[in-house]
């Protein structure tokens, strides 16, 4: 039931709260219902406000834990009621989800969750950077990632890094 596919779309909605640049606000990109829907249609969503407050509520539990701010048992309430079942076909057999309509957007990333867990762990983190509030999934050979972006948070921390070693080196 894993669905390599759907890691991008976890990506993207773990990082719909990213930093404004420089300011240390925090932009949601699902609190405008207009600009919601359209992330959610552009995710297989159909745009509803009712799938949104599921979206929104998935997103906040996956970055707790994502983050470790709240165990893995948290993710529980958001697959109540929701089950994998199999059809049978002349190609064999193959697993569908069994989801409310209006909860399957916000569901499926929670799986995928999961099974990138089980599959891949350690792979889904937050970014290194203190001031950055976005994931990456390290699909490096070595799993040694740490930034959002090497050009933006990588950057910045290296250049932080060279600055206080070189403030630190002038005042001995």
């Amino acid at each position: 039931m894993f669905d390599p596919g759907r890691q991008d779309m976890l990506l993207a909605l773990l990082n719909t709260t990213p930093v404004i640049d420089g300011t240390g606000a925090v932009r949601d990109e699902l609190a405008d219902p207009e600009a919601a829907a359209a992330w959610q249609r552009a995710h297989g969503g159909n745009g509803s406000g009712e799938e949104r407050r599921h979206l929104v509520r998935a997103r906040d539990a996956l970055q707790a834990v994502v983050g470790g701010g709240r165990p893995v048992a948290s993710l529980a309430p958001l697959l109540e009621g929701v089950r994998y079942r199999p059809h049978v076909s002349p190609e064999g057999v193959t697993w569908e989800l069994d989801a409310p309509a209006e909860r399957r957007l916000a569901v499926e990333p929670v799986l995928t969750w999961f099974a990138l867990q089980e599959e891949k762990p350690g792979r889904l983190r937050p970014c290194a950077n203190p001031e950055c509030r976005l994931f990456l999934l390290d699909r490096s050979r070595t799993n040694k990632a740490r930034w959002c972006s090497m050009a933006v948070c990588g950057n910045r921390m290296k250049a932080r890094r060279h600055y206080q070693r070189t403030r630190d080196g002038a005042a001995e």
